[in-house]
C-alpha cells in the first residue's frame, strides 16, 4: 500500500513537472521575438546615423521566417520604419510607413473593447499592439515634417491640424482621460486597500494626464502658416504655444524658447531662418517585477504574488548642445519639448487600467490554483505543496509585462532662429557632445528669402 502511493506520488510530481517544463518552453518560444535583441543590428545602425541601413536591417529581418516584427507587432513596425525613413531622407516613404501605422492605430481602436476582455485572461501581449497616444501624436508631427521636406506646405498644415484643432487629437486626448484617477484608479484602490493591499513606492501608481496641447506641434503649424502667408494665423499658433507651457507644467519645465516672441517682430527688409533639431532616444519600456504580500490565500507560494508592469528606462544621450551656423552668424538652438517627457505623461494616464487588469488576472490564477492545491492536500499533505509551487512557477512564467513601443523616436526637439539679409548661406548645424562636434547637417547654398518659411533640421540620436 505504502509503494503504491509513493508511485502515484511519484507520477504526479513528474506530471506536474513536465507540464511546467511544457509551459516554459513555450512561453520562452513566444517571449523570444519581443526581446531587445532581436533589435540589436538595427540600434547599431541608429547609433552611428546610418539610417539607410536601420531601414534595410529592418527589411531583410521581416524576410526571416520569425520576422522582427510578428503581424501582431504590425503598428511598431510602421512607426518604427516610418522614422528611421524620416531621418534617412526617405520623406515619400515614411509617409506611406507612418500613414500605415496611424491607420492601424484608429483600427485597433474600433477593437478595443474586445482586445481588452481578453487581457483579463491572457496578458496583453497576446493581442495585437494597438499603439500609445505619444505615437499617434507623434505621427503628424513628423508626417507634417515629410510633407514640408516635399514642398507640399498644404498637406503639413492639415497634418498639424489633426493635432491642434477643436476636436483633433490633442483635444479628444484631454478629454479621453478627464478624471479618469479618480474615476476608476482611485476607487479601485479603496476597495484594494480594504483586503490589505498598498502600493509600494517601487510600484508605478496611476495618475491623471497632464498633457493637452503640444508646444512642437503648435510652433510647427506657426511655422506652416508663415510659409502658407498667413501670418495672424501664425500668431495665434504662437500665442497658444505660451499657453501649452503653462498649461503642463510635468512636461514643460524650461522657459519658453526666445525665438517664439522673435517670429513676430522680423524687421522690415530682413528674412529669417528657422531650424528645428531632434536628439537622442526617446524612453524604452521594460519589464518591472513588484511583489506584494497576500496573507489570506492558503498556501505559502501564493501569499507573495509577482507583479510584472512596464516601466520607462532612460536612454541618456551624449549631446549637451545644439548650433546653428549661417555664414558669420552662430547661435544655440533651445528645447521647446521633452518628448520623453510627453511618452512618460501620457502613458501614465492609462497606466491604473493596466495595473488593475494585471492585479485581477494574477488574483485569479492564484486563487483558482490555491483551490487546487488545497484539494489536492486533502488527499495527500504533501502533494498540496508540491502543486502550490509548480502552479506557481507557472503562472509567474507566462504572465510578461507588454513593454512593446516605438523604439526611434527622439527624446528632445530644439527651436531656434535668426534674422538675416535675404541670401544663399551654408548652413550647418552642430551637435555638441561635450565641447566636440559628433554629428552635424549640413546645407549648402540654402536660399533664405523674406516673407516666408526658411526651414533647416538636422537629428542626433546619439
Amino acid at each position: 500500500m505504502i509503494m503504491k502511493k509513493m508511485s502515484v506520488y511519484r507520477d504526479t510530481v513528474k506530471k506536474v513537472g513536465r507540464g511546467v517544463f511544457v509551459i516554459a518552453l513555450a512561453f520562452a518560444a513566444l517571449s523570444c521575438a519581443t526581446k531587445s535583441d532581436s533589435y540589436k543590428e538595427i540600434d547599431i545602425a541608429v547609433e552611428n546615423n546610418v539610417f539607410a541601413t536601420a531601414v534595410a536591417v529592418i527589411e531583410k529581418g521581416q524576410e526571416l521566417k520569425n520576422p522582427i516584427y510578428p503581424e501582431k507587432n504590425s503598428i511598431m513596425l510602421f512607426l518604427d520604419k516610418g522614422m528611421l525613413e524620416h531621418y534617412a531622407g526617405n520623406y515619400q516613404q515614411s509617409n506611406n510607413d507612418l500613414q500605415e501605422a496611424e491607420r492601424l492605430i484608429e483600427e485597433a481602436y474600433t477593437k478595443s473593447v474586445s482586445a481588452d476582455l481578453m487581457s483579463y485572461i491572457a496578458n496583453d501581449n497576446t493581442k495585437e499592439y494597438p499603439g500609445e497616444d505619444f505615437e499617434d501624436i507623434y505621427i503628424n508631427v513628423f508626417n507634417a515634417l515629410n510633407y514640408y521636406k516635399q514642398d507640399n506646405v498644404e498637406a503639413a498644415l492639415v497634418e498639424i491640424r489633426k493635432l491642434s484643432l477643436q476636436n483633433g487629437k490633442l483635444d479628444m486626448l484631454a478629454r479621453k482621460y478627464e478624471n479618469v484617477s479618480k474615476s476608476f484608479g482611485d476607487k479601485a484602490m479603496e476597495q484594494l486597500k480594504k483586503i490589505g493591499f498598498d502600493l509600494t513606492d517601487a510600484l508605478p501608481g496611476p495618475g491623471a494626464i497632464n498633457f493637452s496641447n503640444s508646444a512642437l506641434a503648435r510652433y510647427l503649424a506657426a511655422l506652416f502658416l508663415i510659409a502658407d502667408g498667413n501670418n495672424d494665423g501664425a500668431r495665434i499658433e504662437l500665442g497658444r504655444l505660451a499657453e501649452a507651457f503653462t498649461a503642463n507644467p510635468n512636461v514643460y519645465k524650461n522657459p519658453v524658447p526666445k525665438t517664439v516672441a522673435e517670429e513676430r517682430t522680423v524687421p522690415a527688409g530682413q528674412a529669417r531662418l528657422n531650424a528645428i533639431a531632434f536628439t537622442g532616444l526617446s524612453p524604452v519600456k521594460e519589464e518591472g517585477q513588484f511583489t506584494q504580500n497576500w496573507g489570506f490565500m492558503k498556501n505559502a507560494p501564493f501569499r507573495n504574488p509577482v507583479f510584472k508592469l512596464p516601466v520607462f528606462v532612460d536612454r541618456p544621450s551624449v549631446i549637451n548642445r545644439v548650433e546653428v551656423v549661417i555664414g558669420e552668424n552662430k547661435f544655440d538652438l533651445e528645447l521647446i519639448e521633452d518628448m520623453g517627457a510627453v511618452i512618460k505623461e501620457t502613458f501614465a494616464a492609462r497606466f491604473s487600467n493596466l495595473f488593475f487588469k494585471t492585479y485581477l488576472r494574477v488574483l485569479l490564477k492564484y486563487a483558482a490554483a490555491d483551490i487546487a492545491a488545497t484539494q489536492a492536500g486533502q488527499k495527500n499533505a504533501s502533494l498540496a505543496s508540491v502543486s502550490a509551487l509548480a502552479a506557481k512557477k507557472v503562472i509567474d512564467a507566462v504572465e510578461a509585462a507588454d513593454i512593446r513601443m516605438s523604439r526611434y523616436l527622439p527624446n528632445k526637439a530644439y527651436v531656434g532662429g535668426i534674422n538675416v539679409a535675404p541670401g544663399t548661406y551654408n548652413v550647418t548645424i552642430n551637435f555638441y557632445a561635450g565641447s566636440s562636434i559628433v554629428a552635424k547637417a549640413e546645407y549648402a547654398d540654402f536660399s533664405v528669402k523674406a516673407g516666408t518659411l526658411n526651414l533647416v533640421d538636422g537629428v542626433s540620436l546619439r
